[in-house]
């Protein structure tokens, strides 16, 4: 089982940085970069509550749930719209 975390993509339609975001809810910016990059262990229900609060969002909307063998087809997906944004990015 993999718990996918998309606070990048969330961060993305919002057009915020991690750094803003970091000053809104008060967590560091490195414990933010561990739960983005998927690094995360656990996440506090305070915690979600607060980056809920910040992006005005659901926490589905930061977390997926996908079972093994579709683990590793999303993480190539999630992967290549990651490179497509920062192409895009680029190009503006």
């Amino acid at each position: 089982m993999a718990i996918l975390v998309k606070l990048d993509d969330v961060l993305y339609e919002r057009r915020m940085t991690l750094t803003e975001l970091s000053g809104r809810v008060g967590i560091t910016l490195a414990n933010l970069s561990i739960l983005k990059t998927g690094k995360a262990r656990a996440i506090r229900f305070s915690t979600l509550d607060a980056v809920c609060e910040a992006l005005q969002c659901q926490p589905s909307d930061l977390l997926e749930f996908v079972s093994d063998t579709g683990a590793e087809e999303t993480s190539a997906a999630l992967a290549a719209n990651g490179a497509d944004r920062l192409t895009s990015n680029a190009a503006e």
